[in-house]
C-alpha cells in the first residue's frame, strides 16, 4: 500500500466532483484503500450521526422525519464532528459534498478554522448520453454496499459479492432514463459551477471518467500523489 506522508499535522482534503453515475463512490473507495484516506459521503455521515445520537444528528433526524431537506449548517456541523475523529488524520476524500458554491464556501470556512484547505477538487468528466446506460445497469450488494454493473463490473463469482460474499443485491428504483436525465440537469445547474469555483482557487483537476475503472483510478492516483506531496 502506498501511504500518505503523515509527518504534517494538516490532513489533506480532496473532493470528487461529477454527475450521478460518474463513479465517485467506486473511485473514492479505491483511493481510500490505496492511500489511507477516509471516504466521507453525505448520506453515510447523516446516517451515522443520527444513529450515534449526536446533537447535530438529532437535529438532522428531526428534519428528515418532517420530510424536509437537511440544511447546509447541519451538514457542516456533522462534517466538523467527523473531521475531528482520529481516523481522519491521514486525510479525507469528500464524495457528494459540496454540491453548491454556497456549500463550498461554508466548507472553506470550516477547514480554515483548523488550518486546512481543499487540496484538490477532482472533476470526473463524463458524457451525459452515456450515463443512461451506465446508471441503468448498476446495482449494489445489499449487505456491504459494494457497487457493481451489468457490463462494467460484475462479481468475480456470479451472484456472490467479492467483498462480503453476500448473495443479495439491489437496484435503485430511480435508476431509469427519465430520472437520470432530471438528475443530470440538476447537477449541471447546481454543481457544475463548482468547477469554475475550484478552478479559480487553483485546486481543480480533471479526469476522463469514461474509460476503464482501473485506468480512471490510475489517473486519480497521480493527482492525489501530487496534491498530497
Amino acid at each position: 500500500m502506498v501511504g500518505l506522508d503523515t509527518t504534517t499535522t494538516v490532513a489533506p482534503v480532496l473532493i470528487l466532483l461529477g454527475p450521478p453515475g460518474a463513479g465517485k463512490g467506486t473511485q473514492a473507495r479505491m483511493l481510500q484503500d490505496r492511500f489511507g484516506l477516509v471516504q466521507l459521503s453525505t448520506g453515510d455521515l447523516l446516517r451515522a450521526a443520527v444513529a450515534a445520537g449526536t446533537e447535530a444528528g438529532k437535529r438532522a433526524k428531526a428534519v428528515m422525519e418532517a420530510g424536509e431537506l437537511v440544511s447546509d449548517d447541519i451538514v457542516i456541523s456533522i462534517l466538523r464532528d467527523r473531521l475531528a475523529d482520529p481516523d481522519c488524520a491521514k486525510g479525507v476524500i469528500l464524495d457528494g459534498f459540496p454540491r453548491t458554491t454556497v456549500q463550498a464556501k461554508a466548507l472553506d470556512a470550516l477547514l480554515a478554522a483548523s488550518g486546512q484547505r481543499v487540496d484538490a477538487a477532482i472533476s470526473l468528466d463524463v458524457d451525459d448520453a452515456a450515463m443512461v446506460a451506465r446508471i441503468s445497469g448498476r446495482y449494489t450488494c445489499d449487505g456491504c454496499g459494494e457497487g457493481y454493473h451489468d457490463t462494467y463490473k460484475t462479481p468475480t463469482t456470479k451472484d456472490v459479492c467479492d467483498t462480503c460474499q453476500g448473495t443479495d443485491f439491489k437496484r435503485r428504483a430511480d435508476d431509469n432514463a427519465e430520472t437520470v436525465a432530471a438528475r443530470l440537469e440538476a447537477y449541471h445547474a447546481q454543481t457544475s459551477p463548482l468547477i469554475a469555483f475550484y478552478q479559480t482557487q487553483g485546486a481543480l483537476a480533471r479526469v476522463n471518467a469514461m474509460g476503464a475503472i482501473n485506468d480512471i483510478a490510475s489517473d486519480l492516483g497521480a493527482i492525489v500523489k501530487k496534491a498530497t506531496a
